[in-house]
């Protein structure tokens, strides 16, 4: 006979009537199945931990912020943003939903080009631009966001050594209230250097002027901020139309939309807290469309959602290794992925449902990867019910960030699957394997042999 798992007794207090400031019990639902596909056939198949795209969710998600925004603004234009999740088959699906590129590296622009993407559909931002890429881009076409004054002045040369006159947008910071304010990138509205750029372009004329580009902040919780933002650049597109009579095709409002994930921190949950598309779209189409513009001029709708179009299709499922006791008595669980391959659990408190049934008792448990950091902490406080050596569990909203900002240290990155629309999963990416790893590495010949 199977010996059952010990359980302390509990004396657990009933809320009865209307519930008080913390709730009444917290709902624990094992999470066995994700879109139909059983969470334990997955990690036999792919292995443990691995990475889970929804397909279904993402094109949901991409419908979903597509009609916020088109049913407030007629002309828009999203464009996905390579840095949040550049795997090639989640790139396609946004892709072929109609999104547009957004690149911000010489890397990401080449991974652009090779998914299909034509070139003057791929947004080049990003301080970092070598002259390799200016002049690639410039070859396909691409709107160039330029980011400081040696960007121009190089491009500048660039353009005028090529005989090409590049299309490009400059990236504008300014104050929306949300402090601290991002002015690392591009050129400030209030000081005057947005205007300072615009002058050396427009009278320099070896650049075509075609947009206007801001990105005020990440996780963006207020969308008024961007109403802020979107009056600002209007008025320096009514600017430019007044001064010297040309026509700003696009407005870029970048991204930064929130997901539903939950700040560390935060006394509710991201689900309670973070706008929805509809409020965001409010804020900037009613911004732009009263702003001024006649029908003719009014420009393109750019954004550049990441987080947002793809955090909630993304889970992560991994392993328990172990159980102990802590030396306050608190109970800690050890798992087999750590923030080596979940760095966002360094700023979110990430929801994790047991991906198989368990009883009603629960207790307050401190969740730790495999890694020999002390810093490996996965969530430092989580009320779970007792989970044993390989149990599995669910890592919810994981899909942004963490396939491109993971690191291979100590232990080798998992497989990524995607659970397609035609009822199969679909590995995008495979297991790292010790041959990965070694394959950039060079020996020096007299390090080849030793003796012990």
């Amino acid at each position: 006979m199977k010996r059952q798992q010990y359980e302390r007794p509990l004396i657990q207090r009933i809320n009865s009537g209307i519930m008080n400031k913390f709730g009444t019990k917290t709902e624990y639902a094992p999470v066995t199945h994700i879109d139909d596909f059983s969470v334990k056939e997955l990690i036999k198949q792919y292995g443990s931990p691995v990475f889970v795209i929804s397909e279904k969710t993402m094109r949901d998600t991409y419908k979903e912020a597509n009609r916020a925004f088109k049913t407030r603004y007629p002309k828009v234009q999203f464009a996905w943003s390579y840095k949040t999740n550049y795997i090639n088959a989640v790139c396609n699906v946004f892709h072929q939903e109609g999104s547009w590129a957004e690149v911000v590296s010489g890397f990401e622009y080449k991974k652009a080009l090779q998914n299909g993407m034509p070139g003057n559909k791929i947004i080049f931002n990003g301080p970092d631009k070598t002259d390799e890429d200016l002049i690639s881009a410039i070859n396909n076409n691409s709107p160039i966001h330029i980011d400081h004054l040696d960007e121009l002045y190089r491009l500048t040369e660039l353009a005028d050594e090529m005989k090409k006159k590049p299309n490009v947008a400059i990236r504008v910071n300014m104050d929306t209230g949300i402090y601290p304010m991002w002015d690392r990138f591009g050129f400030n509205y209030e000081n005057g250097q947005a205007w300072d750029a615009i002058n050396k372009i427009i009278l320099g004329d070896k650049l075509e002027l075609v947009g206007l580009h801001t990105h005020i902040g990440t996780f963006m919780l207020s969308p008024s901020a961007y109403a802020i933002a979107a009056n600002k650049l209007a008025d320096l597109a009514l600017g430019v139309k007044k001064k010297f009579g040309r026509t700003i095709q696009y407005i870029d409002m970048g991204g930064g939309f929130a997901s539903k994930n939950t700040l560390k921190g935060s006394y509710l949950p991201g689900s309670d807290t973070s706008p929805d598309f509809n409020q965001f779209a409010e804020a900037i189409c009613t911004a732009l469309l009263n702003a001024g513009f006649v029908e003719k001029d009014l420009p393109l709708l750019v954004l550049e959602t990441g987080r947002a179009m793809i955090d909630d299709a993304g889970y992560l499922l991994g392993s328990v290794i172990a159980n102990k006791r802590l030396s306050d008595g608190r109970r800690a669980t050890i798992m087999d992925f750590g923030v080596n391959i979940l760095f966002t659990a360094f700023w979110y408190s990430h929801k994790i449902s047991p991906a198989q049934d368990f009883s009603t008792y629960t207790e307050d448990t401190v969740l730790y990867g495999p890694l020999c950091m002390n810093i490996d902490v996965v969530r430092d406080q989580i009320t779970l019910p007792p989970l044993k050596k390989d149990d599995h569990v669910v890592v919810h909203t994981v899909g942004a960030y963490n396939m491109t900002q993971w690191m291979q240290f100590i232990s080798m990155r998992p497989a990524v699957v995607m659970l397609g629309l035609d009822g199969k999963s679909h590995l995008i990416r495979k297991r790292e394997t010790i041959e990965n790893i070694e394959a950039n590495e060079v020996m020096p010949e007299y390090l080849l042999k030793f003796k012990i």
